[in-house]
């Protein structure tokens, strides 16, 4: 790479973009409208799985579809490269949002949030973090574009995030002194109680922020941090801004179904945030290394789907530390 600016290619056409923001809209509209996520209700584990499943199935038919559309208009090697790169930044975006998920359990634990409200919360959540990863990948597009060094910043970070991850992997963040949250309790009249689903009533005709709302903030900004994670950690495998916004968007998706699913099994999983901060090294290391050595793709999806899976299976394996972060 050079110090100059380079241009983004992307075999994305405008239909294929407007097709895929219109499948993300037409699914909100049905998780809101017809399958009732708006309304407070408590998920059981079967549902969340049958909901894991269906977006990993959906993410998988997106990605043989891109390889079959590719191969017709641009050829098998194309295709083959285009639809690898895909996979490996869902599998990146995936692993990742698990790091977030747990996030998601001290949150809710720390303010007693009852199940059947959650799931709420969540949607919201989603909402958000969709329209960040927007910003953030039209952003990260033209920094590299514009500036190729910022790759290396890229990967800098990500070693940096991956070493802070590794050497805190057992602290537990004090929300009692999160200063966010010491600032809307200092700056706006909160309920002590919640009051269902409602993020803000009126109590004597003055308005209050429920408990709701301050659990609402608290998950954006988490979603908000994983971002600033995850989306340079892509740019190691792409710089295509197609493939760098679904690939992210079908992780998001499937981020509350796997949240439902996973969060009662949190504690079995201690040793993944170890796993996850050696992933992030990895990447910002191939990225740091780019100008002497080239790790095809597939490696790199070989390399970090190892990492994890070996990260999973000694956690399942070795006791838990009673003082774990988890």
């Amino acid at each position: 790479m050079n110090s100059g600016s380079v241009g983004i290619e992307s075999l994305a056409t405008g239909p294929m973009w407007a097709g895929f923001i219109a499948f993300v809209l037409a699914m909100l509209a049905l998780d809101l409208f017809v399958l009732g996520g708006n309304k407070a209700h408590r998920v059981s584990s079967r549902e969340a799985a049958g909901w894991a499943s269906a977006w990993v199935a959906l993410a998988s038919s997106f990605g043989a579809l891109l390889w079959w559309y590719l191969d017709g208009v641009a050829g098998r090697e194309v295709a083959n490269r285009k639809a690898l790169e895909f996979f490996t930044g869902y599998l990146i975006e995936q692993a990742l949002s698990v790091d977030n998920m747990f996030v998601f359990v001290m949150i809710f634990g720390y303010f007693a949030v009852p199940p059947e409200l959650q799931r709420r919360v969540l949607l919201y959540g989603v909402l958000g973090a969709i329209a960040m990863r927007a910003a953030m990948v039209l952003g990260g597009v033209w920094l590299v574009s514009e500036f190729t060094w910022v790759l290396y910043v890229f990967g800098l970070f990500l070693v940096v995030t991956g070493i802070k991850m590794l050497v805190l992997a057992e602290h537990r963040p004090d929300l009692d002194n999160n200063a966010l949250l010491r600032w809307l309790r200092g700056h706006m009249r909160i309920t002590p109680g919640f009051h269902g689903q409602a993020f803000f009533v009126r109590i004597g005709g003055v308005r209050h922020a429920t408990p709701m709302f301050l659990v609402l903030v608290m998950i954006e900004a988490s979603d908000l941090v994983f971002a600033v994670d995850s989306i340079p950690a892509i740019f190691a495998v792409t710089t295509d801004p197609f493939i760098v916004f679904t690939s992210n968007i079908f992780a998001v998706m499937g981020l509350r179904a796997l949240y439902f699913l996973l969060a009662d099994m949190a504690e079995r999983f201690h040793l993944l945030k170890y796993g996850l901060a050696l992933v992030l090294v990895c990447i910002g290391g191939k990225m740091l290394a780019t100008p002497w050595f080239h790790m095809p793709t597939h490696w790199s999806l070989a390399i970090m789907g190892a990492i994890i899976l070996v990260s999973v299976v000694l956690s399942l394996k070795l006791p838990r530390r009673s003082h774990s972060a988890w």
